[in-house]
């Protein structure tokens, strides 16, 4: 089975907290909890709820790069927002999708067994779900409705229409008359009914019919309240759009999209990093520039596809790399006719034809090829235009653009192709785990800017994203021979300046900046470094309304610099960081919160089988549940959500102990003892609490959210108890060569940086990555941020090698050490110039002292202590007890221990 991503399993949390929070405490509540904070100025902001687009029906959008497997994310949404929203397991869903090539590509992959959008669904549903297409939606019965999931895959332009006579979905269809017997008035509310306009497009209609509830496919899904899935959701942003969906009344709508729209209310964002650490993407993009002309791109293009596919034979997985060329149209100088030609010549390339599709709106040679299948022969392809939409081949590893860079407005889509990273696994030659262009164009850096406005504009990258995106050819820095790495000289930096400066270059500034005047304005040249001073003088030299500009154009060539030039770009490692590790019958085992929940005996009869944080009141037709503190109240609007139907009419004990078993598995917990527990709890709920089985089975599902949270709690207290029994035991390995065998080490290119750092004032010279995470050099107010204070002295200390600013809740990608009831997340993690580690926490003057600080200082002692003297902890503030400030705190801790 395919698994989520930890992006894509935080981008369900989020949504699941959304919904659930909605119920509870409505709209505007929600969005307020649960919407994301941004930074922007320096400040941290959370937008408001955007409500004129929709109204009152909850719709938010999940913000996912392009190759981040979105239809993949939202057949997971579509389960767990019906649970979480609905109340049922066996929800209706509306699809949407820009286009019909689209259409088809999703409704194959919810449908075709072994594909892992099919199994996400199959993993909630077994064999109890349908995916349709509109004309397959006449054949579902009613008994199927409650029972089965049922999944419609459309275009927004199938209901699209002012008019609605002119669209089959709203049309009377007798094939849905049966689905509109017995209906309660407040169902009938919301449907559309005949009318004359209905009667003089249907001829069948009679004046009889006239006002009667339409039995159309619009109709049915209004009547089942659907979940709405916007695929491509920047594509349906008209006003007819929203229009046409609230007229359908769905329970929410959910925009999956790269590039949102500024009234989106985006409730998650996934940036193009948490792509890469999780080998979704391939990083970076190499960049050839072609100033010779376009033989000299496509003969280093081959060259290139050629190197990869050697590379690829040592791969565990099948690999062979596809180059795609962009041919000029017809009446440009390298069309499709004259590259096939150049391509298949004695006098050329010599390839051989078989190897080569050419695939146009007149040739169509890709289609029916598997590229993915080991006996194609395709190593190459040629297009003018972006390939189909759905096309998807993550074979594809090099573009070669004969096109003007300038104006080749598909590259974007073309480059999309090559991103996407083989079977999404780790790749053991690092060069294939980069995609590769060549552009025929000059100078690195304008086509670098043009390629990270696509990356930025189309394929949902942040700006400090593209700009580490892109690197050139000559990105290998191989170490001289003594071993010490000496920075390079950068490459010269091409800044666009709108006007020519008002100042001349100062005397002193001369040799390194060039100012060339353009038609647009002027261009400046840059040799050397970016440093305070040349910023100093662009800034100054500029209007003032155009700063801004000038110093975002700044800011993308230093991040561009840095990602060719921190520690982690050069191949250099950080030193290994040792966890706590207890001797564990005979054996080192790493402190972590399983290991913990065993030594604290977690069990789940270890106290009375209660569920204290769980009410249920009925009141007549309504009634409402409580789950820790988060009141729903259901009312007989509500009570078709309930979906009543799915619980048998003589469903006894068993069967709700049954689904509860499904729905709060536990991998720590052996499933008899779960159905144990489960038998006990729901007998203490009837006997104790005086809840009735049929008020148990009508709230199984808010029942089921407590459970969950009642299991967690009690393991909770386990892992506590443990910690404590544990503390004294805590110890690393006595000899080096066993210390680092449960070692965390920074990856180079896996780092969660959200906000990062970048365009400060101050230039960090040793942090390990390119950007820094969530490091404000100022606060609200404008005084200095105390931890960007603590990082700078990290940075100018000359003990420090290098250093990493800790990224918190990240247990794969970040230091941590255990606690009573957590992980511990260091601020600061340094490694010294003697080879020892350092990790800073800083605190805070209101802070420094209390609980939480005092575990964090104890445990972060209890480390240092078992290292033997190769790690050192230090809880940092700004002036301590003794009057020593950060940089005298550093130094102590460092001279102190050595």
């Amino acid at each position: 089975m395919f698994k989520l991503k930890d992006y894509q399993e935080n981008a369900l949390t989020a949504l699941d907290g959304f919904f659930r929070q909605l119920r509870m405490s409505g709209l505007a509540e929600a969005w307020r909890h649960c919407a994301p904070v941004q930074e922007k100025q320096g400040q941290a902001r959370q937008a408001a709820y955007n409500a004129e687009t929709l109204g009152e029906t909850p719709a938010v959008c999940v913000r996912i790069p392009t190759g981040g497997g979105k239809t993949f994310l939202a057949a997971h949404a579509v389960a767990r927002i019906g649970k979480t929203l609905a109340d049922t397991d066996a929800p209706v869903a509306l699809w949407l999708v820009p286009s019909d090539a689209i259409r088809s590509q999703t409704l194959a992959a919810l449908s075709t067994p072994r594909n892992p959008c099919r199994e996400a669904l199959t993993s909630y549903f077994g064999e109890r779900v349908r995916v349709c297409a509109l004309d397959d939606l006449a054949t579902v019965g009613p008994q199927e409705v409650g029972q089965s999931a049922i999944i419609v895959v459309a275009t927004i332009q199938s209901f699209n229409v002012k008019e609605k006579t002119q669209r089959t979905v709203y049309s009377f269809d007798e094939n849905f008359s049966r689905h509109f017997q017995g209906l309660t008035p407040r169902q009938e509310a919301r449907l559309d009914r005949v009318t004359e306009a209905d009667i003089a497009a249907q001829p069948y209609l009679t004046a009889t019919d006239l006002g009667r509830v339409k039995a159309s496919l619009a109709n049915w899904l209004t009547l089942n309240r659907p979940i709405v899935v916007v695929d491509e959701a920047h594509n349906n942003r008209t006003d007819q759009a929203f229009r046409t969906l609230k007229n359908l009344h769905p329970a929410c709508v959910i925009e999956l999209t790269a590039t949102p729209a500024a009234s989106s209310n985006v409730l998650y964002h996934v940036g193009a990093s948490a792509l890469q650490r999780e080998d979704m993407i391939k990083l970076p993009i190499v960049l050839m520039e072609h100033p010779t002309g376009w033989k000299d791109a496509v003969r280093d293009a081959i060259l290139t596809r050629d190197r990869l596919e050697k590379l690829a034979a040592g791969e565990p997985d099948y690999i062979r790399p596809v180059l795609l060329f962009q041919a000029e149209p017809k009446n440009g100088e390298v069309t499709v006719e004259r590259l096939l030609e150049h391509l298949t010549s004695p006098d050329g390339e010599k390839l051989d034809r078989r190897q080569i599709a050419v695939a146009t709106g007149d040739q169509k040679e890709l289609d029916g090829i598997v590229l993915a299948d080991p006996l194609c022969p395709i190593r190459y392809v040629i297009t003018v235009e972006a390939l189909k939409e759905g096309w998807d081949c993550p074979f594809a590893y090099v573009l070669c653009s004969l096109q003007d860079a300038r104006s080749a407005k598909d590259v974007e889509q073309l480059l999309g192709r090559v991103l996407r990273m083989p079977h999404a696994r780790p790749r053991h030659q690092t060069e294939l785990a980069k995609a590769y262009a060549h552009i025929v164009a000059q100078g690195f850096a304008r086509v670098a800017d043009q390629l990270a406005d696509r990356l930025v504009n189309n394929m949902g990258f942040e700006s400090y994203e593209a700009a580490q995106a892109i690197a050139p050819a000559q990105d290998v820095l191989p170490l001289p021979e003594s071993g010490e790495y000496t920075r390079p000289r950068p490459a010269e930096a091409v800044i666009s300046l709108p006007a020519a400066p008002t100042l001349p270059v100062p005397e002193e500034l001369k040799e390194s900046v060039e100012i060339r005047p353009t038609t647009s304005g002027a261009t400046a040249i840059v040799r050397g470094e970016l440093s305070e001073e040349v910023e100093e003088f662009l800034l100054t030299a500029c209007n003032a309304r155009h700063r801004q500009g000038v110093k975002d154009a700044i800011d993308t060539e230093r991040v561009r610099r840095a990602a060719l030039t921190a520690p982690s770009a050069r191949g250099e490692r950080f030193a290994p960081l040792p966890q706590l590790c207890l001797d564990w019958d005979g054996e080192l085992q790493p402190v972590e919160k399983r290991l913990l929940s065993e030594l604290g005996e977690f069990d789940l009869f270890a106290e009375p089988v209660c569920l204290a944080r769980f009410s249920l009141v009925e009141r007549g037709a309504a009634f409402e549940i409580d789950v820790d503190g988060g009141r729903v109240v259901y009312g007989e609007t509500d009570s078709e959500q309930l979906h009543l139907n799915e619980v048998a009419p003589h469903a006894t004990e068993n069967d709700l102990v049954r689904w509860l078993d499904r729905e709060c598995r536990q991998i720590d917990v052996g499933q008899p003892t779960l159905i144990k527990w489960l038998l006990a709890l729901t007998r203490h709920l009837q006997a104790d609490r005086g809840f009735s089985l049929t008020a148990l089975l009508r709230a199984k599902y808010p029942l089921a959210e407590a459970i969950r949270r009642e299991i967690e709690w009690r393991r909770g207290k386990a892992v506590a108890t443990g910690f404590q029994r544990s503390l004294p035991g805590f110890m690393s390995a006595p000899r080096l060569e066993d210390s680092f065998k449960y070692a965390f080490t920074f990856h180079p290119t896996h780092y969660p940086a959200r906000p990062p750092y970048y365009s400060g004032r101050y230039r960090f010279r040793k942090h390990y990555y390119p950007v820094i995470h969530d490091l404000r050099e100022k606060r609200a107010d404008g005084t200095p941020s105390e931890e960007f204070l603590c990082a700078r002295a990290i940075d100018r200390h000359p003990a420090v090698k290098q250093w990493v600013r800790n990224v918190e809740r990240e247990e794969r990608f970040s230091f941590w050490l255990p606690t009573a009831t957590d992980y511990f997340y260091p601020d600061f993690v340094c490694e010294l110039t003697d080879g020892r580690v350092l990790t800073v926490e800083y605190k805070g003057e209101p802070y420094k002292t209390n609980d939480d600080s005092r575990e964090k200082v104890q445990i972060g002692y209890q480390w240092q202590e078992s290292s033997s003297g190769r790690c050192l902890f230090l809880l940092a503030v700004m002036e301590d007890g003794q009057g020593r400030g950060v940089e005298q705190q550093i130094e102590d801790v460092i001279s102190r221990n050595s």
